[in-house]
């Protein structure tokens, strides 16, 4: 009898998950296996604790529905699919995290490099690139899959409205945290794709698409994409460690201590290693204990104008001195008070082919109105502190309201933040 060509792996969410030559080939590379000791959620197991699963499971359940919708698509739609086609799809599913730093986003937010920019780094060089080359796929197709940029017809399911990053984090996030506001009904949206014709009807520009039968799981996709952000993503503990751990490591790598390109070839527990071992401010030990930053300021999005500025969170640098300048201006400790307004512009965005009945197709592009509503109430504007101080709510959205080039105007000409 000839031995299986697949292994199975256990998995708490999809059960087995089997894996095809070429996935085996590159799993047991460093790379894959550092992927085992970067948690998936970052700091999220101080507030729910058994979202301690890794980088490593995300990517496995990534492969398994990339094999399961490759699957679909070809019985559903009558298509055969090219061979090296969906072998790229299913290995940049696999990979798609393989540039991630340690605790999640934290590190991006803090202004180093998007860690779909930093997957080059592994798939062109060392033992993964050695087995990418020996199964004949090539880095610059998977790159390209990572990273967005491909107009292949599957591209969508690496990187898109309804690709299988999210079908999984969605999915494995809410039941290793515990809760049920991340449910989504993955049977039902895999079985709603299909290959939506381009322009013209040309079968050569063919993209991926949804039928109409999956606009309600799409729905509940988005509500649960919000729920999940709200409840567990920007917990209020949460975003706290997050921000005293962005603060931590801008430290160390701006006094020399850590090199950025270090940082992110390091696991969850090497870092924070690293980070005790120099813990000018005591922010590692604090984050090790669990002694976490206390709200001094929690307002919801939906009390702020519509529209605001965007620099709390698409400039480290500016926060970074307003931070301290705030914690000078209220009596607090510099390096005491952490300001925090995360946000994921196009956060519920869908733009996804939609085939009609009828056979007609038109771009589905989300629920606008919906959409924005439910992003602003995801959102709060939140100030941490180490030790109680007295502030004022207004001033401080006065503050977050002033355009950018007027808040570095004031730190830079040592005025006064708050009036």
């Amino acid at each position: 009898m000839r031995p299986s060509q697949f292994e199975v792996v256990r998995d708490p969410l999809w059960n087995n998950i089997r894996l095809d030559p070429e996935a085996l080939a590159v799993v047991d590379t460093p790379a894959v296996q550092r992927l085992r000791y970067v948690r998936q959620l970052g700091h999220a197991f101080l507030v729910y604790p058994g979202a301690t699963h890794s980088r490593f499971e995300h990517a496995l359940g990534a492969y398994y529905l990339a094999r399961r919708a490759l699957a679909q698509l070809e019985e559903t739609t009558g298509a055969r699919l090219d061979a090296g086609d969906a072998l790229a799809i299913r290995l940049a599913a696999l990979l798609h995290d393989i540039g991630h730093y340690p605790f999640s986003h934290a590190l991006e937010e803090a202004g180093l490099p998007h860690h779909e920019a930093l997957a080059e780094r592994h798939l062109a060089g060392g033992d993964l690139a050695t087995r990418l080359a020996q199964i004949g796929a090539r880095c610059e197709t998977l790159l390209a899959l990572i990273q967005g940029r491909s107009r292949a017809p599957l591209a969508g399911l690496v990187s898109g409205s309804l690709d299988v990053d999210k079908l999984d984090y969605l999915s494995r996030d809410a039941w290793m945290c515990g809760v049920p506001y991340g449910v989504i009904d993955v049977d039902r949206l895999l079985t709603s794709l299909t290959l939506a014709p381009g322009a013209g009807g040309a079968a050569g520009a063919a993209t991926l698409g949804l039928t109409e039968k999956g606009l309600a799981p799409l729905e509940s996709l988005l509500f649960a994409k919000y729920q999940m952000y709200r409840t567990v993503y920007w917990h209020h503990a949460v975003r706290s460690a997050t921000a005293m751990f962005k603060r931590l490591v801008r430290q160390a790598i701006a006094g020399g201590r850590l090199r950025a390109d270090e940082i992110a070839l390091a696991t969850d527990d090497a870092l924070i290693h690293e980070l005790l071992q120099a813990d000018v401010m005591g922010l590692a030990r604090r984050l090790r204990e669990r002694q976490l930053a206390k709200r001094a300021l929690d307002l919801p999005a939906t009390e702020l104008p519509a529209t605001t500025p965007s620099w709390p969170a698409t400039d480290p640098d500016l926060v970074a001195r307003v931070e301290d300048r705030l914690a000078a201006e209220l009596g607090a400790h510099p390096g005491g008070l952490f300001l925090d307004f995360p946000a994921k512009d196009g956060m519920l965005d869908v733009d996804i082919p939609l085939v009609k009945r009828n056979g007609t197709v038109e771009r589905l592009t989300g629920l606008p109105r919906v959409a924005a509503e439910l992003y602003r109430a995801a959102r709060r504007l939140r100030v941490f502190v180490l030790e109680s101080v007295a502030l004022e709510p207004k001033r401080i959205v006065e503050l977050v309201m002033l355009p950018r080039e007027e808040v570095a105007r004031r730190v830079e000409g040592n005025h006064s933040l708050l009036g």
